[in-house]
């Protein structure tokens, strides 16, 4: 119990802190915003390692596609993805819960890097539009979308069903695809206290290549995360 409140006051501290020290780059190119991400990336990293001992291990780095555009599907089991991922992916464009959009501060570093809102399970003009946005940013940037197919984080040992939209996204943009599983959630679960003294690991699986059925991709990629959870916990 110590150590994970240890954590969390240090963790947050550090992300407030990263924030605070990155305010002016509001006003500056978004590439500097987007440095500060990685930065917390690294602190979440940190963290980890020294407050909770918990060891990072990414498997299949050869696999990470070069020289053309693609997009990353990974699991989501705890908060720890979404800051990590970015310093494995160059600046990568992230799909949110439109609420986020809207916490002070926070809300304005995830509009200056481009971040993608929806409102989920419902028909708003924003969420008609939101296939465009992810066109036009991966048409128009070298950036990499991440997406989290199973739609919300999950518990370590729940295997729901991939969103349909992972497919749709699939479809649209006419790329291949990064599957990556990630089983944090035995460390840092969606509720409960971290686990100390365990490892984290991160398997990046060969690419799934464009040109496949909508439905039989998310089937695909279903399958191949899934079977990897399997084999990394």
């Amino acid at each position: 119990m110590l150590r994970n409140i240890i954590f969390s006051v240090v963790f947050f501290s550090g992300i407030a802190f990263i924030s605070f020290i990155f305010l002016p780059a509001l006003l500056l190119p978004k590439i500097v915003v987007l440095n500060g991400g990685k930065l917390m990336g690294y602190w979440t990293g940190l963290c980890l390692k020294k407050f909770m001992s918990v060891n990072i291990k990414i498997l299949g780095k050869e696999n990470i596609i070069t020289n053309e555009k693609f997009f990353v599907a990974a699991s989501h089991q705890s908060m720890f993805e979404t800051f990590y991922l970015q310093t494995i992916f160059n600046s990568p464009v992230f799909i949110l819960k439109k609420e986020l959009m809207l916490i002070p501060i926070f809300g304005w570093y995830l509009k200056k890097i481009g971040s993608i809102s929806i409102k989920r399970n419902k028909i708003t003009r924003d969420n008609l539009g939101f296939f465009y946005d992810i066109k036009n940013i991966i048409n128009k940037t070298e950036r990499t979308l991440i997406i989290f197919p199973q739609g919300t984080r999950v518990r370590s040992e729940e295997r729901p069903p991939f969103k349909k939209g992972a497919g749709r996204i699939y479809e649209e943009l006419k790329i291949s695809c990064q599957p990556v599983a990630i089983n944090s959630g035995y460390v840092w679960p969606k509720q409960g206290s971290k686990m100390a003294n365990k490892q984290i690991t991160i398997s990046i699986l060969p690419k799934i290549k464009s040109g496949m059925e909508k439905n039989l991709f998310v089937k695909t990629l279903e399958e191949k995360i899934y079977t990897e959870l399997n084999n990394i916990n």
